[in-house]
């Protein structure tokens, strides 16, 4: 008989277990107490059940709720490390912290609230390496994705976000947040937008050659509540302007492979 959810949510490894890792997820978080003892299980969970040796890395920005404390606990007995910032410091800039410190040749990205399903994340890292992609992103707005109960308000300025980046990349939800991408392209990279958008300028700046997208359905956790504040939507238009320039101003680079999985 195949495990359960509940005996893959309530896996916990020895940490004295040290095969190489085959996957780095990267979290960052922000007063996630609630959530990141059972994403954790989770995470751990569904890899183990595929065959996949993770690596998970929490980013948290000095969590006032604790998280921080949490999941330094929680990596007594998983294979995680956890980065303590000094504050607010920025999603893009989290995600670089936590590839400069992953030890696993193909680095993820996630969010820490059940937004982006555990289940899907050993999918993805089969799609990955059957693609041969060089980055993987898991998008809403490609046949088998979805948005659901989300505000007509919401739903439009995600998709006006995503368009206004289509010249840049063949990817249709290049404001996803969650996504694989390869060590050797993803990390280094110096970034320039510190915003939630790091998907983006990771695809612009590191210039993947492959690159794949495979459909979810976001379920997201806040009501509806949008990310997308106008601070947030100015600082985006501003990351616009900069990659354009620099798609322009640079030099000239290798057409790109991208495809579309159901």
């Amino acid at each position: 008989m195949q495990p359960g959810w509940r005996d893959r949510l309530n896996y916990s490894a020895p940490v004295t277990e040290r095969s190489p890792a085959q996957l780095t997820m990267v979290v960052p978080t922000y007063n996630e107490r609630d959530r990141i003892s059972e994403l954790t299980h989770a995470l751990f969970g569904e890899t183990r059940q595929a065959g996949i040796e993770l690596e998970l890395i929490i980013v948290d920005d000095n969590s006032p709720d604790g998280t921080g404390a949490l999941a330094d606990e929680l990596a007594q007995s998983f294979r995680m490390q956890v980065i303590h910032r000094s504050g607010k410091l920025g999603l893009g800039t989290a995600v670089v912290a936590g590839f400069a410190a992953a030890t696993a040749d193909v680095l993820g990205v996630m969010d820490a609230d059940f937004s982006h399903p555990p289940a899907l994340v050993p999918k993805m890292y089969r799609a990955f390496h059957a693609t041969h992609a060089d980055l993987l992103v898991a998008g809403r707005y490609i046949p088998g994705g979805s948005t659901p109960n989300w505000p007509w308000r919401r739903r439009l300025l995600s998709r006006v976000a995503c368009l206004l980046a289509r010249p840049l990349s063949p990817i249709r939800d290049a404001a996803s947040g969650f996504f694989l991408i390869r060590r050797s392209v993803g990390r280094g990279v110096s970034i320039e937008a510190g915003g939630f958008k790091i998907c983006l300028e990771l695809v612009m700046r590191a210039w993947p050659i492959r690159l794949a997208e495979i459909p979810y359905r976001f379920d997201d956790r806040e009501a509806g509540e949008s990310k997308m504040s106008l601070r947030e939507a100015a600082g985006y238009l501003v990351q616009l302007k900069n990659l354009y320039l620099f798609r322009l101003t640079g030099p000239r680079r290798p057409r790109r492979e991208y495809q579309q999985l159901s």
